[in-house]
C-alpha cells in the first residue's frame, strides 16, 4: 500500500482522531490548551456541552494558493435539530503540514452561532501554494476527525498536472454512497460536486434506506435534518475529508426543477411560500457546506457561481443554473425563444468574461444540466426535457458560438444530473451536421440517483437514438464518478463505476471508459472502454427488491 493511500484511509477512518483521544499523536498547546479552552466555552454559556459534537464529520473547499475554507458542525443529533443548547460555542481548529499535528501552520477560534445551526466556517490563509495540510477542530475535551486539503498552485505557476474528480446525484433514498469509499482513495486535488447534494424526495420504506422525516422537507430545520442525515454517511464523510470539494447545487436542494422564483408545482406551492421555503434552503445548504462568506445567503439570494483558478493550467467556472434561469418551456417554439435564459444576463457575461481573460489553458465548467441536445425518442418525431439546455437554445447557441470564437482557450463542460453517462461533442446547431465542433461535454453518472441500473434496458433504448445522434461518441448509466487528469496536451477523464450501490458492504470499482480531449482540437474522443458485453451486464436479472426516486428514466 502506498504511503499517501495508507495516509488517505487512516484519515478516512478516524485513526488521527481516535490516536488523539488516547494520547498517541502529539497534541499542541495552541489547539488543546485546556484551561484556555474551557474558559472560552464558560464565557459563551454555563452547562457543559452534550457529548458527541462532530457526528457530521469534517470538510474543506474553495481551494486558493494561499488557503482553503474549514467547515464542520456541531451536531450530537443529527437529524433531530441538531440537539445543540441554544447558546454560543468556542470552536478551536487548527492547520498542521503534517497528520500528527507536529508543524502546526494556523490556528485559530471561531464561534458556533444557534442561529448559524452552530455551523462553523473558517477561511484559512497564509499557506503556501500546492501544497497538502491537515485540519482539525475541537470543542472542550472533544476533538474532531482529522481532514487533508491541499492549497491550488499560485496564479502565475506553470503547473504541468491537475488531477480531480467530479460526481452529483446521491439520492439517499437510492442507494449507499459505496463510490465514495473508492473516491476517498483516489490521489485528487479537488472534487468537483455538481449538484443534487440532498434530494428533498418524501421518506418512502421501499427504498433501499428511507429519508428522515415525514414528508418533504420546507422549512429551514427540516432542510438541516435532511442535510445532516446525508451528512451521517461515513463513506460521503470520508471523501469530504480526503480532499477540498468544490460543490454547486441543482433543483433538489430546494425543489425538484425549481426555476428562479418558480417552484415545480405552483398550483400547490403559492409564491410567498416557495420563496419561504426557497430562503430555508438556501441557509440550511451553506450551513452544510465548505463555502466562503462571500457565498452566506441574503434571503431568498446567495452567490454562488464563482472562479478558482489552479495556475495556468485550468481555471474552473462553478455555474448556477436554477436561481437566475426562466422558466422551462413547454413546446419547442418557447425554447427557441431569444429572451429565455438559463442563467441570466449577469451571470453569462461573468462567465463569457472570466473564460475570455482566463490566461489558462484550460477553461473547466462545472455544470449542473447537459448543454448537448439529447433527444428522448427514436425517430423522425424529437422529445427532449426542456429543464436541459435544450429548453433554453438561443443562448445555448450563443455561448457555443463563443466557444468557437477563439476567445476562450480549450472549453470543457463538466456535467452532473442525468444519472447516466453522456460523452458528446458541442455544436452550436446539433441539427446541421456542418455545424463545427466547437467543445466538449462530459457528463458523468450518479453517485446513487437510479439505485443499481440495467444496463441493458437502457442501451435499448438509447442506442437506437445514438445512431440518429452523431454528437454523442459515449452513453452508460452504471453508478459511479469520473477522475480527469489534465495535462498542457490533453484532458484524460476516467469514467469509475461500482458494482453496486445496494449492497453497503465492500464493492469493486473499475474504470468503464476513458475520454480524451486534445488542447486545440475542439471535442472528445473515446480512447478506450470495456467490452459491452461487460458494460451492458444485466443488473436486471438479480432480484430488484427497491424501489427509486429517478425522475431522469
Amino acid at each position: 500500500m502506498s504511503e499517501n493511500l495508507a495516509r488517505r484511509r487512516f484519515l478516512a477512518s478516524g485513526g488521527a482522531a481516535s490516536a488523539l483521544a488516547t494520547g498517541q499523536i502529539l497534541i499542541g498547546p495552541a489547539l488543546l490548551g485546556q484551561d484556555g479552552a474551557l474558559a472560552a466555552v464558560r464565557a459563551h454559556g454555563g452547562a457543559p456541552l452534550p457529548h458527541g459534537l462532530f457526528t457530521l464529520g469534517v470538510a474543506s473547499g474553495d481551494p486558493l494558493p494561499d488557503g482553503f475554507v474549514l467547515w464542520t458542525r456541531l451536531a450530537p443529533r443529527p437529524a433531530d435539530g441538531g440537539g445543540m443548547p441554544d447558546r454560543r460555542v468556542a470552536v478551536r481548529w487548527q492547520v498542521a503540514e503534517d497528520e500528527r499535528f507536529r508543524h502546526v501552520r494556523a490556528h485559530g477560534v471561531e464561534v458556533a452561532l444557534p442561529e448559524r445551526g452552530h455551523a462553523v466556517h473558517v477561511e484559512v490563509g497564509g499557506l503556501r501554494p500546492d501544497r497538502e495540510y491537515f485540519y482539525r477542530f475541537r470543542v472542550g475535551r472533544e476533538i474532531s476527525p482529522v481532514g487533508r486539503s491541499r492549497t491550488a498552485p499560485s496564479r502565475g505557476a506553470v503547473n504541468k498536472r491537475l488531477r480531480f474528480a467530479f460526481a452529483s446525484c446521491q439520492n439517499w433514498q437510492d442507494g449507499y454512497y459505496t463510490a465514495y469509499r473508492h473516491l476517498a482513495d483516489e490521489d485528487l486535488a479537488f472534487v468537483a460536486f455538481l449538484g443534487d447534494y440532498i434530494y428533498e424526495s418524501v421518506p418512502r420504506t421501499d427504498t433501499v434506506r428511507s429519508h428522515e422525516g415525514a414528508d418533504e422537507p420546507y422549512t429551514l430545520v427540516q432542510y438541516r435534518n435532511r442535510h445532516a442525515q446525508y451528512k451521517t454517511d461515513a463513506d460521503l464523510q470520508a471523501a469530504h475529508a480526503a480532499f477540498p470539494w468544490i460543490a454547486t447545487w441543482d433543483d433538489h436542494e430546494v425543489d425538484n426543477n425549481w426555476a428562479d422564483e418558480i417552484p415545480q408545482d405552483p398550483a400547490d406551492q403559492s409564491h410567498d411560500r416557495f420563496l419561504a421555503r426557497r430562503a430555508a434552503a438556501f441557509r440550511a445548504y451553506y450551513e452544510h457546506m465548505p463555502l466562503r462568506r462571500a457565498a452566506r445567503p441574503q434571503g431568498i439570494d446567495m452567490r454562488l457561481h464563482r472562479r478558482l483558478g489552479f495556475g495556468r493550467l485550468a481555471t474552473v467556472h462553478v455555474l448556477d443554473t436554477r436561481q437566475y434561469r426562466s422558466d422551462q418551456p413547454d413546446t419547442l417554439a418557447e425554447a427557441n425563444d431569444p429572451s429565455r435564459t438559463m442563467t441570466g444576463a449577469a451571470q453569462e457575461k461573468w462567465l463569457v468574461d472570466g473564460m475570455s481573460h482566463a490566461g489558462s489553458r484550460w477553461n473547466l465548467l462545472a455544470n449542473q444540466v447537459m448543454w448537448a441536445s439529447n433527444d428522448r425518442k427514436a425517430g423522425p418525431e424529437q422529445v427532449f426535457d426542456f429543464d436541459n439546455w435544450d429548453g433554453y437554445r438561443a443562448q445555448r447557441r450563443r455561448m457555443l458560438e463563443f466557444f468557437g470564437s477563439g476567445r476562450a482557450a480549450n472549453p470543457v463542460v463538466l456535467t452532473g444530473d442525468r444519472h447516466a453517462t453522456w460523452v458528446c461533442d458541442l455544436r452550436p446547431d446539433f441539427d446541421d451536421p456542418k455545424s463545427p465542433v466547437v467543445g466538449a461535454e462530459i457528463t458523468g453518472t450518479s453517485i446513487t440517483s437510479g439505485g443499481d441500473s440495467d444496463p441493458v434496458a437502457f442501451h435499448r433504448a438509447y442506442d437506437p437514438i445514438m445512431a440518429e445522434s452523431p454528437h454523442w461518441k459515449y452513453i452508460g448509466n452504471r453508478r459511479g464518478y469520473v477522475v480527469c487528469d489534465v495535462s498542457p496536451a490533453r484532458l484524460l477523464a476516467s469514467l469509475r463505476i461500482v458494482g453496486t450501490v445496494w449492497t453497503p458492504g465492500d464493492t469493486t470499482i473499475t474504470t468503464a471508459a476513458r475520454f480524451e480531449v486534445e488542447a486545440g482540437r475542439p471535442g472528445v474522443t473515446v480512447a478506450d472502454e470495456l467490452p459491452p458485453a461487460d458494460e451492458r451486464r444485466s443488473l436486471a436479472a438479480a432480484p430488484r427488491h427497491y424501489k427509486v426516486d429517478d425522475d431522469q428514466f
